[in-house]
């Protein structure tokens, strides 16, 4: 009886240590992704901000300043399975 007791105590514990285990390799998303850049351009070199979260958002941060905006090379490595790329950007003159 004691002996049967052992091992179904081991047997519960090998199997919570296996649920475990199993748990432990799915990833994480590493935090929000920002698919959009701006590149601010201007005398000097001007500036890069990676954390857009739309194109209409990086479109207003460069309104005006003679900068322009592009999808973060960066983002897409990172990002969980899922979740869709933007489609690119028309480009308007004017």
């Amino acid at each position: 009886m004691r002996a049967l007791l052992v091992t179904a105590g081991l047997a519960a514990a090998i199997v919570a240590a296996g649920a475990s285990a199993g748990h432990a390799q799915v990833p994480s998303p590493v935090g929000p992704i920002y698919p959009w850049c701006a590149d601010y351009g201007g005398r000097g070199g001007g500036g890069t901000n990676c954390y857009f979260a739309n194109l209409w958002q990086c479109q207003q941060a460069v309104s005006g300043n003679g900068g322009f905006c592009y999808e973060n090379p960066f983002a897409w490595s990172q990002a969980p399975a899922g979740v869709a790329r933007p489609r690119k950007a028309k480009r308007h003159s004017g």
